[in-house]
């Protein structure tokens, strides 16, 4: 493994071949339930909000879930690609995905990537923009700048990865960790048991396809949560997709929106014994990302 970065900033078969391990040690995992995982009633799982190709935040949530102190420490990790921090007019965020993969892989059972828009748009083909320009083209000219001809096949190690990547992570404590949920118009024409079957091609297509109603809703009201909650026995909703000026903030008192890829970012610890806090109080125990920073670490950051 720590052989392998020089290899993927290089070499597109060494990248695909990264991430096609990574899928599949995820889709093997012990915890994982079709197309989520399951967490028991023990340990904790920092939860995060979209990351967006931050990579000096990636290394403080990295620091902040403590993984290497216990194999109960988990992670949930979304929205990785399609940053704002461009290299010569191009997206050079697949080396994030390069990174997660990494991290899949030393820490098999506890670092949990899970799927959200801007991944499955990469993977599907679907043009997407935060304003900048599009996220799509970006990236696909990043990925021809480093591997020239062998494009291809840095995409298609790509598109292997975020398929394997679940839907959510549900805790046995009644808490759900994923990228969003189903607007409320949508709620009678999606799936309601899509958790207990695994994904077809067809999810990935909007408006009703699974994957992507779990990606791209918005416009959540204390009624649509409160439905979704009892569908799936629900008791907290920790998201991101949403913009949280603050970092973390209340839909509902059913779910919670964090982001973590801008200077207010936060996340949130969740204590996976005890029982599901609401929203109010996640929002209150949600840490500032900036202060898992490592300032002396900056100085040499590449």
């Amino acid at each position: 493994m720590n052989a392998r970065p020089a290899m993927w900033r290089t070499s597109a078969s060494a990248l695909a071949d990264l991430l096609g391990e990574a899928a599949e040690t995820m889709l093997a995992s012990p915890l994982r339930d079709h197309c989520v995982v399951r967490l028991p009633a023990r340990g904790r799982l920092l939860a995060t909000g979209d990351i967006h190709d931050h990579p000096i935040h990636f290394d403080a949530v990295v620091r902040a879930a403590r993984l290497d102190r216990s194999p109960d420490n988990h992670v949930v990790l979304h929205e990785l690609i399609h940053g704002d921090r461009l290299v010569n007019d191009m997206d050079m965020s697949h080396r994030m995905l390069a990174r997660v993969a990494e991290l899949v892989l030393a820490y098999p059972r506890q670092v949990h990537p899970i799927l959200a828009n801007h991944e499955i748009a990469q993977y599907r083909r679907h043009h997407i923009s935060k304003g900048a320009g599009d996220n799509l083209e970006l990236f696909d000219a990043g990925l021809e700048w480093v591997y020239g001809e062998d494009a291809d096949i840095a995409a298609d190690g790509i598109g292997r990865f975020v398929r394997a990547m679940p839907l959510a992570v549900l805790c046995e404590n009644g808490v759900m960790v994923s990228h969003s949920i189903p607007a409320p118009g949508l709620i009678g024409h999606v799936d309601l048991n899509m958790f207990a079957r695994d994904l077809r091609d067809d999810d990935f297509e909007g408006p009703a396809g699974a994957a992507y109603a779990m990606t791209w809703g918005r416009g959540q009201t204390a009624e649509s949560v409160a439905r979704l909650a009892e569908a799936w026995g629900v008791k907290l909703f920790v998201c991101g997709h949403a913009h949280a000026p603050t970092g973390a903030e209340a839909v509902a008192p059913g779910m919670v929106v964090l982001n973590t890829d801008h200077p207010q970012g936060r996340v949130l610890e969740i204590d996976l014994a005890a029982p599901a806090p609401d929203a109010k109080a996640a929002v209150n125990a949600a840490m500032p990302i900036q202060s898992y920073i490592d300032i002396e670490a900056l100085g040499g950051y590449a």
